[in-house]
């Protein structure tokens, strides 16, 4: 990776954690910073697929109609569904749909629109189309070299989300893999989309996933024809191009504004509302009925192409892995900082051994820097120019593994995660029940 391109990393990771809240983006109908959460505003955080293909149209034409204003916070997904639980913003958007977890337990997620998943180069890349197969594979850590695909001879260097909840990473490996948590062989990592499609811009060998919107208008990316098929409004709409998925509105029954939150929702579905979907290359959900009929066929037939199946339970160990496969919460918070703080005082403590514990058989030249939280450790292996990754294996280290207790957990709920019996984290933590605290950290396992 390029000096630049490092630098790019580097600013984007430290000033996203230093930054708490994310800028405010106004229309041209209203000032962000005067009405932000008075009188009919209402605020609006998550990822930025969300933001490019649903929400500053529709908020445009939401203002025109005489309703209040929408003031825009984007960054990620995982920062916007834990404002809409919090209270600090009355809606959020995801590129995903509820996971299951403590943290989306008592939200409403609304599919309100069609967008395409883009697997993305830089312009110059002469690559002309990728196989699903290959896709997986590239993720997976089989592939390695743009020539094995088609392209000229160059490492492929993948970039993803920091956070494997980030809502286009989930619903790219949920297709891929069976699963969304699924870890991949991508050792560069970002915030949010924004800065990956930055970082992707600089580096013709780079290959990451956006949506078709979110990229809509930049001459220095494109998107790569999956099967002979290009991401198009209209491939999407038939079907024909097979990474089509829904974007969701996110409200909270019990908000402050739940009842002005739950109007913006219903005022997509009117015909303003559609048309300013239209208007920005999107498909309104309801244009896309036939998709819903088709998803389990269509999510069945490109898991029998990539030799994969539907997964559930814990995370399972593939070449290249980076990191664990559950993040709650923006990769930027405290506790992702504490935590990558500490595994890079394990790092430092474990210098002296031959050989990495996550690591089968040996790596040369490699080296450990991670983007870390709560479910897990976050680690990534980096090669150099031209050489193939070690095979990572998830858990498979000799030592003991710790988790930090986070909002909504309990003990049972921790022991599921993590696959051991609720007595034996009793036993191993001296717990003699089953009460725990917020950021109390616990042995989860005695390899």
């Amino acid at each position: 990776m390029s000096a630049r391109i490092t630098r790019l990393l580097s600013v984007a990771l430290i000033g996203a954690c230093l930054t708490t809240t994310a800028f405010a983006r106004s229309h041209p109908h209203g000032k962000a910073g005067a009405s932000a959460g008075g009188g009919g505003s209402l605020i609006w955080r998550g990822d930025d697929a969300t933001a490019d293909g649903v929400v500053d149209e529709v908020a445009q034409a939401w203002e025109s109609s005489g309703h209040g204003h929408v003031v825009m916070q984007p960054f990620n997904t995982a920062s916007g569904l834990d404002a809409v639980s919090n209270g600090s913003a009355d809606l959020a958007g995801s590129a995903r749909p509820a996971d299951g977890s403590a943290q989306n337990a008592n939200l409403t997620f609304t599919p309100v629109a069609w967008d395409a998943l883009v697997i993305i180069t830089q312009a110059s890349n002469p690559i002309r189309g990728l196989s699903l197969k290959q896709v997986h594979d590239i993720y997976y850590g089989k592939i390695h070299n743009w020539s094995e695909v088609g392209g000229r001879n160059a490492p492929i260097d993948v970039y993803a989300v920091a956070s494997p909840g980030d809502g286009v990473e989930y619903s790219l490996r949920s297709l891929l893999f069976g699963r969304g948590n699924q870890p991949v062989a991508a050792p560069r990592l970002y915030v949010n989309t924004r800065k990956l499609q930055e970082g992707i811009s600089l580096n013709p060998n780079g290959m990451g996933v956006a949506t078709l919107t979110s990229i809509r208008g930049d001459a220095k990316l494109k998107a790569i024809p999956i099967d002979g098929k290009p991401a198009t409004v209209a491939n999407i709409a038939d079907g024909s191009y097979p990474l089509f998925t829904t974007l969701y509105l996110v409200t909270n029954p019990n908000g402050r504004k739940a009842a002005q939150a739950q109007a913006f929702v219903d005022f997509m579905q009117t015909d303003p509302g559609k048309a300013a979907l239209r208007r920005h290359a999107v498909l309104p959900y309801q244009d896309g009925r036939a998709l819903v009929a088709m998803d389990d066929s269509r999510r069945d037939r490109i898991l029998a192409e990539v030799g994969a199946r539907a997964r559930s339970g814990p995370r399972i160990s593939a070449p290249g892995a980076t990191y664990a496969a559950r993040v709650a919460i923006a990769p930027t918070s405290p506790d992702t900082v504490a935590a990558r703080m500490e595994l890079e005082r394990r790092r430092a403590a474990a210098a002296d051994n031959a050989r990495l514990s996550r690591v089968s058989g040996s790596v040369s030249d490699s080296t450990v820097s991670s983007v870390s939280h709560a479910h897990g450790s976050a680690t990534t292996v980096s090669r150099t120019r031209g050489q193939a990754f070690g095979k990572v294996r998830a858990n498979a280290g000799q030592t003991s593994t710790t988790y930090k207790v986070v909002k909504g957990d309990t003990l049972g709920s921790i022991a599921k995660r993590h696959d051991v019996e609720v007595t034996q984290l009793r036993k191993w933590n001296h717990l003699r029940d089953d009460q725990i605290k917020l950021g109390q950290t616990l042995l989860v396992s005695e390899h």
